[in-house]
């Protein structure tokens, strides 16, 4: 069992890890935690200068998979062009509900949040909190496009800034 899943992912692969976003597998390494002997993958977020180490055997069990495929990528940029769906619930309520889909590491999700609260310059201004998580969203977003379309996180937060800047016109 634990066999299969740790197949899945190989060192140089890009994966996502929910909490976290993409990062790429450095290696698989083996540490003794406790006394148990643990196989984990070492995984490097560049731009966050952060490295996580994960059991293989938890690997998906919490999450981590590896990038979405192009189709899912163009459903998530359909999702960016539709029309913003604000309920009407209480603010605390509602980005409750943004950061549980940001964190859930789910590209369609996270592309509802960048759609839900993006804001063109003739709309009110965001608030604090709302702003911190659109950009939450947003990075999550173009960092996952970039790696899977092959280009830098500049080109893709350029089209994804055009889908959006469509939507308005």
């Amino acid at each position: 069992m634990t066999k299969s899943k740790k197949n899945d992912f190989r060192p140089n692969d890009f994966v996502v890890y929910p909490a976290h976003g993409v990062g790429r597998i450095v290696s698989i390494e083996e540490q003794e935690i406790a006394g148990i002997k643990l196989e984990l993958f070492v995984i490097s977020f560049e731009k966050d200068k952060m490295t996580l180490r994960v059991p293989t055997h938890k690997a998906t069990e919490i999450g981590m998979r590896s990038l979405s495929s192009p189709d899912v990528v163009s459903k998530a940029m359909e999702t960016l062009k539709g029309k913003a769906r604000v309920k009407r619930a209480m603010w605390s309520r509602r980005a409750q509900e943004y950061e549980q889909k940001i964190n859930s590491g789910d590209l369609l999700s996270i592309a509802e949040v960048v759609r839900d609260l993006h804001r063109t310059d003739d709309q009110r201004e965001q608030s604090y909190s709302e702003r911190q998580l659109y950009e939450a969203a947003l990075e999550r977003l173009t960092r996952e496009v970039a790696a899977v379309s092959g280009t830098d996180e500049a080109g893709a937060q350029k089209a994804v800034d055009d889908v959006l800047l469509s939507r308005a016109a």
